[in-house]
C-alpha cells in the first residue's frame, strides 16, 4: 500500500490555489521550432489560443484544455506562413484548429508531467507536456489573480500526417520531422 505524495506535492507550490483559470493570451507565447535546410532551426508561434486550466485541490487531479487557431501562424515571413496554412501542412481550410485535451497530471523528475491527446490536421495522438509550476500570483495590478507555468513537448508531424518535404542536394531533408513546442502560459482564476 503507498500513501499519496498529495500533501507534499501541494504543500511545495507556495500560494497553489485550486480552481478553474482561464489563459490569457496577452501574456502567453505558444511557440515551436523546427530543423530547417538540416543547418539552422526556424521558430515560429500561434498569436490566437485560448484554453483552460482546472486545477483540483490534488494538483495530480488537475485538467487542461486549449485550441489554436492555425491560421495565427507567425514565423516572421508571410510567404512561409502562407505555404504552412496550405494543404502541403495544416490545411487550414479543412483543420482550422489544433487542440490539446489533458488525460492526467503526475509527477515528475523535476515538476510535472501532463498526460494528454493533440489532435492536428485530422489526427489526434497521445502527447506528454513536461510542466513547471513558474508561481501563483494573488493579486496582481490588474485587480486579479494569476498562476504562470512552463511547458515542453516534441512531436514528430508525421505523426499527425504532415509530410511534404525536399531531398536537399548535400543530402538531407529540408525540413526536420521532429518538432519542439515550447509553452509560456499566464491564466487568470475565475471568480
Amino acid at each position: 500500500m503507498t500513501t499519496s505524495p498529495t500533501p507534499l506535492l501541494s504543500a511545495a507550490i507556495p500560494g497553489y490555489t485550486a480552481g478553474t483559470w482561464v489563459i490569457d493570451p496577452a501574456h502567453s507565447d505558444v511557440s515551436f521550432t523546427v530543423r530547417h535546410l538540416v543547418v539552422s532551426k526556424v521558430r515560429g508561434s500561434f498569436r490566437t489560443f485560448e484554453g483552460e486550466i482546472v486545477l483540483g485541490p490534488d494538483p495530480l487531479d488537475s485538467s487542461v484544455s486549449v485550441s489554436i487557431d492555425l491560421a495565427s501562424i507567425d514565423t516572421g515571413n508571410a510567404d512561409r506562413d502562407t505555404h504552412l496554412r496550405t494543404a502541403d501542412f495544416f490545411d487550414i481550410e479543412h483543420h482550422p484548429t489544433m487542440t490539446y485535451r489533458s488525460s492526467g497530471v503526475r509527477a515528475g523528475d523535476d515538476g510535472f508531467v501532463v498526460d494528454g491527446e493533440l489532435s492536428l490536421h485530422g489526427v489526434t495522438k497521445s502527447v506528454e507536456l513536461t510542466l513547471d509550476v513558474n508561481g501563483f500570483q494573488p493579486v496582481t495590478p490588474f485587480g486579479d489573480s494569476r498562476v504562470g507555468f512552463s511547458a515542453t513537448a516534441e512531436i514528430n508531424r508525421s505523426d499527425f500526417d504532415i509530410k511534404f518535404n525536399m531531398p536537399l542536394d548535400g543530402g538531407g531533408l529540408a525540413l526536420g520531422e521532429k518538432i519542439k513546442v515550447a509553452l509560456e502560459i499566464q491564466a487568470v482564476l475565475q471568480v
